[in-house]
């Protein structure tokens, strides 16, 4: 079983990839605030982060960097509902393994985790 978090200001989005993943058999971690998730990631090792590019008080970009300071291992997928170019490179440059735009497809994010989580060994 891989441990998977996801950050997202809105909690039925946060909700809504849990139930998906859990489907898959994957160990979920859910926030809606970027300082709880930052402590739970810096006690608990994960393979896959799904954070979102709009937060409360951090932007995903900044998280991104965050997540990738304290767990350079961890595969990053990013969400956002508002995709642009300037983004997505800014994202891969980062380090992000990919990107997802909302409305979030099942069958799509399950692939990219599939794929984040082979890539991470």
């Amino acid at each position: 079983m891989n441990e998977i978090l996801v950050l997202d200001d809105v909690l039925d989005a946060v909700i809504m990839i849990k139930r998906m993943l859990e489907r898959q058999g994957h160990k979920v971690a859910v926030f809606t605030e970027e300082a709880e998730a930052l402590d739970y990631l810096r006690l608990h090792p994960v393979a896959v982060a799904i954070l979102d590019i709009r937060l409360k008080k951090m932007s995903g970009i900044d998280m991104l960097q965050e997540v990738k300071r304290i767990s350079p291992a961890t595969r990053v997928l990013m969400l956002t509902g508002y995709p642009t170019l300037e983004t997505a490179r800014q994202a891969r440059e980062l380090g992000a393994f990919d990107y997802c735009i909302k409305p979030i497809d099942k069958k799509d994010l399950e692939e990219k985790v599939a794929r984040a989580l082979a890539a991470a060994g």
